[in-house]
């Protein structure tokens, strides 16, 4: 017998001891209050249809119940069987752009999120859709930075990705190329495996030849997917005192626009797909084409097996409330030839 939550076991003396404590307590308040009527055993033999045994009955089945009800919050499993389950998928490294053009509105309406955040949401329901895949993260701006390894632990991934932000990027840029090189090199050696790139960026790309490390990608095997955030009409970039960045040369704020062009680019040469992230549907079409990458088998996992018992305890429960209910304080004729309290006047 194993518990999921074994501190509720602990509580268990402690809630029936209260159950004893009440029922002492009740007993003796009405024992108080047969004494303001008369003596006792006058007042007892005054009401020949009450039982004692009841009463003790009564606390038997609330003991029972209060213990059977912390035994289900304990959740007891019993049984154990060793199974094994091959886990199939691929392996998906999504790198995010955290360069400062990514704080720009998504949409380039006033008080929509920024570009950034909704690369953040698309990941994560990418994330969320990859329950049997393996998933690494790669942040990028002037240069690119492994953020976390290929893993088959999502919560982790989404930890992470929870926490980009612009600041964690000490040169400024956009270096998608760097990006798909670093991705590209991160997967595991084996050879089964599918490996897709998923780019997510506003396409800015200034520092290097992201085509050519997208071909280069597609050459290894590895896919290419780019899903675009933000629009081709643009949208300021905002600062932390509410102002927004300001051309030198000009004196007008700094217009940052989504290059769809450019990223359809990148992923036709790495053999991929180009989503605007603004479509409802980007997301499911993405994933359609992921799903058309054959899946491997990416590890095997061995575990044991136990069965929940607390079904059984619930239906205990549930008999015992019913006894409960139908034990009144009324004395039961046919139960006074047991003689269970060896008395003979009010068992």
């Amino acid at each position: 017998m194993k518990f999921v939550n074994p501190q509720y076991l602990y509580l268990l003396p402690l809630m029936l001891g209260a159950v004893v404590l009440l029922h002492w307590l009740a007993r003796r308040a009405s024992q108080r209050k047969q004494t303001l009527f008369g003596r006792p055993d006058l007042v007892r033999s005054l009401m020949p249809d009450a039982s004692t045994a009841k009463g003790w009955i009564h606390l038997g089945l609330t003991l029972a119940i209060v213990a059977m009800t912390m035994l289900i919050l304990a959740r007891p499993l019993a049984g154990k069987s060793h199974e094994k389950t091959t886990i199939h998928g691929i392996e998906m490294i999504v790198a995010v752009d955290v360069s400062n053009s990514m704080l720009a509105s998504s949409t380039g309406e006033t008080g929509d999120v920024s570009r950034l955040m909704r690369a953040k949401l698309i990941a994560e329901r990418l994330i969320d859709n990859s329950t049997t895949d393996k998933v690494g993260l790669v942040v990028f701006a002037g240069n690119a930075y492994m953020q976390m390894p290929v893993t088959t632990d999502l919560r982790a991934a989404k930890l992470f990705l929870s926490n980009l932000s612009t600041d964690m990027a000490p040169t400024q840029g956009t270096a998608i190329g760097n990006a798909i090189n670093l991705a590209s090199q991160s997967f595991s050696q084996s050879k089964k495996s599918q490996k897709a790139i998923i780019v997510i960026t506003d396409g800015e790309n200034f520092e290097d030849d992201a085509v050519a490390a997208a071909n280069s990608a597609a050459s290894d095997g590895r896919q290419v997917d780019v899903i675009g955030v933000g629009t081709p009409e643009g949208a300021p970039i905002p600062l932390p005192d509410g102002s927004y960045l300001i051309d030198d040369n000009t004196g007008e704020p700094v217009t940052t626009r989504l290059d769809e062009q450019g990223a359809r680019a990148i992923a036709e040469a790495g053999d991929g797909v180009y989503v605007n992230g603004n479509a409802s549907d980007a997301v499911p079409t993405l994933k359609r084409t992921l799903d058309s990458l054959a899946k491997s088998d990416l590890m095997t996992v061995d575990y044991t097996r136990r069965e929940e018992q607390f079904p059984v305890l619930a239906w205990l429960v549930l008999i015992l409330l019913v006894a409960s209910v139908l034990v009144t304080e009324a004395r039961t004729r046919w139960f006074d030839k047991f003689n269970i309290f060896n008395r003979q006047s009010n068992a």
